[in-house]
């Protein structure tokens, strides 16, 4: 049986953070949110990380996430995302500096995925269920296509106190199989309780237990050829528009709409961590402190 592959979404900015969140120290002994994910990974019985990162934090990344760190229990590998990766025949177009999104990243580990593969961000704290949930389904994908699935949370357990959230919110069919994901940006819990998404001018309410994604998707390796082909179709349609970005919600909504590959939809009960902000850390810190007294996890997570 061939073990599944993680790939680790660490590209960004973290513009609104404000720093290198992928390697900001959340745990007792100043371990990253990467280092849960990882050991999540492993419990659940990931054979492989590939991170995805830009050239110009590369010196300090590789400084810490040595394949040693992780004792050996995982192979590691590296690959970049920068706006000049692009399918032949396209060019960065001039002033674009904003890179190219999420499906994007994916498609830089092309050449070193061949098996079946979940996909996270680096700054997302999904806890150990949804790697063992994903992880089984995986499992059964080996030498399958056009059959993908994603980990679902309730929005309610996605939130931040200090500022509004993007989110996928998810359109779920009778057969448990995604029906649609529509991209919905400044979400925020109001006064009176209730939460709304006020992108595009609408002050819309959503149901606290309406399932969104937090990109914790599974693929197998066809994904990465319709991604190719897609993204020329795409950019020809985008280039213009310099913030334009090429979303994993964008290239599975195109396979579902015309019927290439289904989507399970996978839900986790767990509540979501993060850290959209500087002012969210504390928080997070608390929850690691309270799995490790629950015994979720080790004080000290590679000893």
């Amino acid at each position: 049986m061939v073990k599944p592959t993680l790939l680790v979404l660490a590209a960004g900015m973290g513009s609104r953070y404000g720093s290198l969140k992928q390697m900001d120290g959340v745990g007792p002994n100043n371990e990253a949110i990467i280092d849960y994910s990882i050991y999540d990974a492993i419990q659940a019985g990931f054979g492989k990380v590939v991170f995805v990162i830009r050239h110009y934090f590369e010196q300090e990344f590789r400084e810490i996430f040595t394949p040693e760190r992780f004792g050996g229990k995982i192979d590691v590998e590296i690959v970049f995302q920068e706006l000049e990766y692009l399918p032949d025949g396209l060019t960065v177009p001039e002033g674009r500096v904003k890179p190219w999104g999420t499906n994007h990243a994916v498609m830089m580990a092309s050449e070193v995925i061949h098996e079946p593969f979940a996909v996270i961000n680096a700054d997302d704290f999904y806890g150990s269920e949804a790697y063992k949930t994903i992880a089984a389904y995986l499992t059964q994908l080996e030498g399958s296509k056009n059959h993908y699935c994603m980990v679902a949370y309730d929005l309610t357990k996605t939130l931040s106190e200090n500022g509004t959230v993007s989110r996928g919110v998810c359109g779920v069919d009778a057969s448990g199989n995604l029906a649609s994901m529509v991209e919905r940006t400044q979400i925020e819990r109001m006064p009176d309780g209730k939460i709304v998404f006020h992108d595009g001018g609408a002050d819309e309410e959503l149901p606290e237990n309406t399932p969104v994604s937090m990109n914790l998707f599974g693929f197998t390796p066809d994904y990465f050829g319709y991604s190719y082909d897609y993204f020329k179709t795409w950019y020809d349609a985008n280039c213009g528009n310099l913030k334009s970005e090429f979303y994993m919600p964008t290239m599975v909504n195109k396979l579902i709409g015309d019927g290439t590959a289904t989507m399970r939809v996978l839900r986790s009960g767990a509540k979501w961590h993060g850290v959209t902000y500087k002012e969210d850390k504390p928080a997070l810190m608390a929850a690691i402190e309270e799995l490790i007294a629950e015994g979720k996890y080790p004080r000290d997570l590679w000893k």
